[in-house]
């Protein structure tokens, strides 16, 4: 018995997989479904309540989503039809209805209005519903009800995907909306910032913090996309850093073997260290090149009591000899240096001090050893 499904598609017969759906057969062979409330990634189940990728179904009194529906042999689906589409565009100025404008949306170019504007649906009819108020109490994500569906994706995401358990829906009827815990804030809930649901959200309701304004509006500069792995742990997790201006404004997990889209608090968030004022410029390995950097020039540090004993000032040239051979360099006054003894940087093989001393080397680091001797300090 075979496990293939012949049926047709707008006029075309077609065959599906044992337990495809419509939408996914259709996606197969070429043919564009709209959907908001199913991610077509792995973890994730179809739930239909969108109603955007209705199609007909010839013999059907009803019309059937497509996400949800597999078809059966000799079944005739239509997801063009007259009907489908007027039916989709219904749903879609429903949902428009409650959307913040355009103009000033969380997400200006979230799946949401990209499937609007296909779909010929910039405004809607009907009254839109009082919304939440908008939550920034989370460091890394922002979120805005405004903006909410009610598709459940971040909640599945956040469940069934990730399996935190922290989003859910609350209330009833036209007071229903996505909850943290027990309807807590954001950033006072359990939630570990994997980011799965900012991810999911096909209408920007929750999103990047780096990418949203102050006012909670969507960043639309144009962003560069470019793969690449996770640079934290071992997994290899692989990611897609999304740039403007040749700064990261966010990640978003890809597809790979090691994490299946999905990414951690780390590998999601953890980006912000590559613009940090304290970020190293330079590897701090024990070289005369790299230490000038930090070192113009070597000195030689001296109590201020000496220097004052001596009637030499900071900066000026002093003469350093030992029984090895002799240097010059500048004085500097530096309190942390006893009375009594000259402190010259010694910890790569060309440094002054180096003249003046044993250049024996650690056997293992293959630096200069840590030396002591008497000098002779006088100014030049």
């Amino acid at each position: 018995m075979s496990d293939t499904i012949k049926f047709t598609l707008d006029g075309k017969q077609v065959t599906a997989e044992a337990g495809e759906t419509i939408w996914q057969v259709a996606k197969r062979h070429g043919t564009t479904i709209p959907h908001l409330c199913w991610k077509d990634a792995p973890g994730y189940r179809a739930d239909g309540n969108c109603r955007a990728c209705m199609v007909e179904i010839e013999g059907g009194r009803v019309l059937a989503a497509s996400c949800l529906r597999k078809p059966i042999e000799g079944m005739a689906v239509h997801s063009a039809s007259e009907r489908a589409e007027a039916a989709r565009r219904m749903a879609m100025e429903l949902l428009v209805a409650d959307q913040p404008a355009r103009e000033s949306a969380h997400g200006r170019n979230s799946c949401l209005w990209q499937w609007a504007e296909r779909l010929g649906v910039r405004e809607s009819r009907f009254p839109a519903r009082t919304a939440p108020a908008p939550d920034a109490s989370h460091p890394a994500m922002r979120v805005a009800l405004d903006a909410c569906i009610h598709c459940n994706l971040c909640v599945r995401a956040c469940r069934e995907v990730q399996v935190n358990d922290v989003i859910g829906m609350a209330y009833g009827g036209a007071w229903s909306k996505i909850v943290f815990d027990q309807d807590d804030l954001l950033g006072g809930s359990t939630c570990v910032a994997s980011g799965e649901c900012v991810q999911a959200c096909p209408t920007g309701a929750l999103m990047e913090a780096t990418r949203v304004d102050a006012q909670g509006v969507g960043n639309t500069a144009p962003l560069a996309q470019v793969d690449s792995v996770c640079p934290f742990c071992g997994v290899g997790c692989l990611l897609t850093y999304r740039i403007a201006h040749t700064r990261i404004v966010s990640v978003k997990g890809r597809n790979g073997p090691a994490n299946e889209n999905r990414l951690c608090v780390k590998g999601r968030f953890g980006f912000d260290y590559i613009d940090s004022p304290e970020r190293l410029k330079m590897p701090l390995i024990r070289r005369a090149a790299v230490l000038d950097a930090l070192e113009p020039e070597a000195v030689a540090s001296l109590s201020p009591g000496d220097m004052v004993r001596m009637n030499i000032e900071p900066g000026a040239m002093v003469k350093v000899s030992t029984r090895r051979g002799e240097v010059e360099l500048r004085a500097r006054a530096d309190s942390a240096v006893p009375s009594g003894m000259v402190f010259i940087p010694f910890c790569y093989a060309e440094a002054p001090a180096n003249v003046l001393t044993n250049q024996a080397l650690d056997p293992y680091g293959k630096v200069p050893e840590f030396n002591f001797c008497a000098a002779r300090v006088r100014a030049v």
